[in-house]
């Protein structure tokens, strides 16, 4: 059976630099931090008092009281960059066939500040169970993509994939094999996460992921920095209509890029450490090349998961050389997690539309807040460091890696005919 083409025909995006895809867009390619003091609830006992917060989102813009209720903020954020998407992609909802228009989208945690604040408030009570009965269903993983098809009718496959850190990657992968494989047309895909709680912060805290950079917050996420100390946890959403090529050439439809193909890999190491040789994102990286049909020398640029953390940044790139060998000081590395934060379960999403509008621009967003060398990573490597740099992406990779040793890579292309 030969195989679809997959484009990306609508984008999505509300991020801690950008509550739209041009905001977005401006905030990646001119370096902007999205890290700042927590603003949601008192961090005066936390170890880490700061994070990348969604900045001037109003609930009342986007849903009424009622709506509020029943949404927790994980799914309200799931809404609004899937709207996005949708509307830029300009379906015709009143012609397309809802049968094959589908929704796989990622969440690593879900409805975590529901969870919290039911149990928090179930406890200061007298033992009598009271709670909300919104509670279950605004906690759930899968309440994103069950809202984003109950409000448009779209009756295709329906649900959400959980793999910590790489959960909206393996949900592009999902929906891209969909697509390939005849079973829909249209596929909204992506990732939401909405963590920045006292429950997301403290645990985090307790396992020491985090950077304690509470004097300097909007530096603190600097991937590949000799002095990196930990993540700065992020939240928001990000959105991509995944479409099959004829269905989108046949309706007019813009193409911003291919979905080229999909690697998938377990470090099979470590609840939450990378395998120090990175051999887990070794198998992941050439299995997404293989699955596109892609040489090493084909790719121009590679957003890594670059966490900012002191294993993981170094795995990757060890990882990286062992793949592209020569090549890999030609590639435009980089690491869009030094201004957003680690949006955990949406961390693919919206790093896949930051390749993915790299193409566009042909301008590959910088690795801010690097200061100081690391003796431990290739001098020749370069980095994309501090500035944007010019460069036509032809072929881009998108690296997401999870806690549990979950490896996704997705592989995008500018779109010929």
């Amino acid at each position: 059976m030969e195989l679809k083409r997959v484009v990306v025909t609508g984008l999505g995006a509300l991020t801690p630099i950008g509550n739209n895809i041009q905001d977005y867009w401006d905030g990646l390619s001119n370096g902007k931090s999205g890290s700042a003091p927590i603003t949601y609830y008192n961090t005066e006992k936390f170890k880490t008092k700061f994070a990348c917060e969604i900045k001037n989102f109003n609930t009342a813009d986007y849903f009424d009281r009622k709506e509020v209720r029943r949404l927790d903020k994980f799914a309200q954020y799931a809404l609004v960059a899937s709207d996005e998407a949708i509307a830029d992609s300009k379906i015709d909802l009143d012609t397309v066939d809802k049968y094959r228009v589908g929704v796989i989208w990622g969440a690593g945690i879900g409805g975590l500040e529901t969870f919290q604040n039911e149990v928090m408030n179930y406890a200061k009570g007298d033992g009598t169970p009271r709670f909300n009965p919104f509670f279950i269903p605004k906690m759930i993983a899968d309440i994103a993509p069950g809202n984003i098809s109950i409000k448009h009718g779209f009756m295709g496959p329906n649900y959400t994939t959980v793999s910590a850190c790489a959960s909206s990657a393996n949900a592009i992968i999902d929906a891209l094999n969909q697509i390939r494989m005849g079973y829909s047309d249209i596929i909204v895909t992506g990732g939401s996460e909405a963590a920045v709680t006292e429950a997301g912060m403290g645990g985090f805290n307790a396992m020491h992921a985090l950077s304690t950079r509470n004097d300097s917050p909007e530096t603190a996420s600097r991937p590949f920095d000799a002095t990196r100390d930990g993540f700065v946890l992020g939240e928001g959403a990000g959105a991509l209509i995944l479409e099959d090529l004829d269905h989108a050439k046949a309706r007019g439809a813009k193409i911003y890029a291919e979905v080229i193909g999909g690697g998938l890999s377990s470090d099979a190491y470590h609840m939450t450490a990378p395998h120090p040789e990175g051999k887990g994102v070794i198998a992941v990286m050439k299995n997404c090349l293989h699955n596109a049909g892609l040489n090493p020398e084909d790719v121009d640029a590679i957003n890594t998961h670059g966490t900012s953390t002191p294993l993981g940044d170094v795995a990757e790139l060890k990882a990286i050389k062992e793949v592209f060998g020569n090549h890999a000081k030609h590639i435009n590395i980089n690491s869009t997690k030094s201004m957003t934060g680690h949006l955990l379960g949406a961390a693919g999403a919206i790093e896949a539309i930051a390749s993915i509008l790299a193409m566009q621009h042909s301008l590959v967003p910088p690795t801010i807040n690097h200061k100081t060398k690391d003796e431990n990573i290739d001098p020749e490597l370069n980095l994309t460091l501090n500035q944007a740099q010019k460069r036509d992406v032809k072929v881009a990779l998108s690296n997401t890696f999870g806690f549990g040793g979950h490896n996704a890579c997705v592989a995008l292309k500018t779109f010929e005919e």
